[in-house]
């Protein structure tokens, strides 16, 4: 009979994780609670009339519109349109981003020719193409999710370039003395080593695909987080905007979070 063998952990070891441990817990609950003094203090200082509640609400009035836009089904649905919308926003820029990078990689003529192009997109700031997308897409989701991808598009093409252009050039001379292919130096050699890259480009994406739908939103929609705030903005409905706004944090946040999960569990691959 074999017993199964248990790592050996030091003393001082155990000490030092008990440690760590310990601080990441006073972290997660000195940030849950900045969150709870934020939200009371608003709340108390509304109350009291110390600020107007009418320009900044108040947490409990923005319950109170939560649980009013819940009861008449509208809620999940407006939430549902801005999520669908910037999830498809940003599985497109990060797609198409990393195939047209992957292409650069590729072609050093391609890479030279496109240079000063992705410059020139990168500078431009890409609400101009708002009323554009309109006129040639209509007044439905498509312009939408064209404005989150257009946001997020070139910004994921210059960073994943830049991360392929800086995997260690000793690395790729190796294999291609061992007579690698470049399909074999990009898959076993450039997109390996550039995960933290990638998952660098995608954390960015996740804000700027957010950024490009409620824009959209802003300019073109019947429903949405943003078609709220604009329609609040409208109607003088302060607890309406900030209630819109809060959704929006928090969907962000989860957002992030996954990805977050998602770049611990391939850097663990890698």
């Amino acid at each position: 009979m074999y017993e199964a063998a248990t790592p050996y952990i030091s003393k001082e070891h155990r000490e030092f994780l008990k440690k760590v441990k310990r601080k990441n817990v006073l972290i997660r609950v000195t940030q849950f609670a900045l969150l709870i003094v934020f939200f009371v203090t608003w709340e108390i200082v509304a109350m009291y009339k110390i600020v107007d509640p009418f320009l900044v609400s108040q947490p409990s009035r923005m319950l109170k519109t939560i649980i009013a836009l819940s009861q008449n089904g509208s809620l999940f649905m407006h939430i549902w349109v801005t999520l669908s919308e910037t999830i498809i926003g940003f599985t497109l820029g990060t797609i198409i981003g990393m195939i047209i990078a992957i292409l650069l990689w590729w072609s050093d003529f391609l890479s030279k020719v496109a240079e000063p192009y992705l410059v020139v997109l990168n500078s431009l700031p890409k609400i101009a193409l708002g009323p554009i997308f309109i006129v040639w897409m209509g007044n439905g989701e498509a312009p939408i999710i064209t404005m989150a991808l257009a946001i997020s598009l070139i910004v994921t093409i210059i960073s994943l370039q830049t991360g392929f252009k800086e995997v260690d050039e000793e690395k790729i001379k190796l294999l291609k003395t061992f007579g690698a292919t470049k399909m074999q130096i990009l898959t076993k050699c450039i997109l390996p080593a550039s995960v933290p890259t990638i998952i660098s480009a995608i954390k960015i994406n996740i804000g700027l695909s957010w950024v490009g739908v409620i824009t959209g939103e802003f300019l073109v929609s019947k429903a949405g987080l943003g078609y709220l705030i604009v329609y609040g903005g409208q109607i003088f409905k302060l607890d309406l905007v900030m209630t819109s706004v809060l959704i929006l944090s928090i969907l962000s946040a989860l957002m992030y979070i996954f990805i977050v999960y998602l770049e611990k569990k391939l850097i663990r691959w890698r």
